[in-house]
């Protein structure tokens, strides 16, 4: 009975071992892998177009990566359980400052390539608004509704829960949900029949390059102060991929870059963004390598 013991005994041991060996390899695997996954928000133009361009920079340089595409808040979550690496169209300090909250100490910085990104509410050239304020008593003329995007973006919680009541409008508007792509289609269908519409937008987008449309002033900074575009990571991502995070740090956008890819992707290759990114990468070369290189 004592050898079999003991021949039992090793072998509980060595399966022990490899065990342990196995889970330590997964864990090195999974820092040397140069799998990388990006969160991405649809209808965001913004992220969507620098979340393509990353993807096609990093998977020239033997990366594999996948975009998964959440909401703003599961995008968070996710990226705080290490679900997701990166994340590249977070706007701080106040757009996002509610997940930031909630999750930044699970998350890290990496860098901001997009300096000054106000939100706005946004109407066609030809209202007669001029100004947030202008609003004021003429709910009934709108229906009572600013077209909004979706709920979980910050967007939302700004133009509803600060917007609305600094300018006493909170009695007589509501800032509606739904989705991105769905508020560009009653802006476009409005301005098509020539009527009126409010709706809430941001800066940078390829909707003031193609619609006429122009942006209310907001004496009261209701909106809040622009706020900086960063590239964000799980807990640890700059250790596991220094290298790419030294790239992040550099990554740089100007309005004529930015709007350039916007519009490839949104209106030449539409539902084809590695074509977009092929397409901008000829016409801007030297751009991969300044990142890059």
């Amino acid at each position: 009975m004592r050898p079999k013991f003991k021949v039992l005994a090793a072998a509980a041991m060595a399966l022990a071992l490899g065990a342990t060996a196995s889970a330590c390899n997964g864990s090195d695997n999974k820092k040397n892998s140069k799998d990388i996954t990006i969160g991405s928000v649809s209808g965001w133009a913004e992220g969507e177009a620098a979340t393509a361009l990353w993807k096609k920079m990093l998977t020239d340089k033997g990366y594999k990566v996948t975009v998964k595409e959440l909401d703003t808040g599961p995008l968070y979550a996710g990226m705080s359980k290490g679900d997701v690496d990166l994340y590249i169209d977070s706007w701080l300090p106040n757009t996002h400052e509610d997940y930031w909250k909630q999750y930044g100490d699970k998350l890290e910085k990496v860098g901001i390539w997009y300096p000054s990104a106000p939100l706005t509410i946004a109407v066609p050239d030809y209202s007669p608004l001029h100004s947030l304020a202008d609003l004021k008593g003429k709910g009934s003329q709108y229906g009572g509704k600013i077209i909004g995007i979706e709920k979980s973006s910050g967007l939302y919680r700004v133009s509803q829960e600060k917007m609305l009541p600094a300018y006493g409008l909170d009695k007589e508007y509501t800032v509606t949900t739904s989705s991105t792509a769905a508020m560009l289609t009653e802006l476009q269908k409005a301005i098509s029949a020539h009527k009126d519409i409010v709706v809430t937008l941001w800066r940078p987008h390829w909707a003031y390059s193609k619609f006429p449309i122009r942006d209310l002033q907001d004496p009261k900074v209701a909106m809040g102060k622009p706020d900086g575009i960063n590239t964000i990571a799980r807990k640890g991502f700059s250790k596991d991929e220094p290298q790419v995070s030294d790239w992040l740090k550099k990554f740089k956008m100007d309005d004529k870059q930015l709007g350039t890819l916007e519009d490839l992707m949104q209106n030449q290759y539409q539902g084809k963004p590695d074509q977009a990114v092929d397409a901008w990468l000829k016409a801007n070369p030297g751009f991969e390598q300044s990142m890059t290189g």
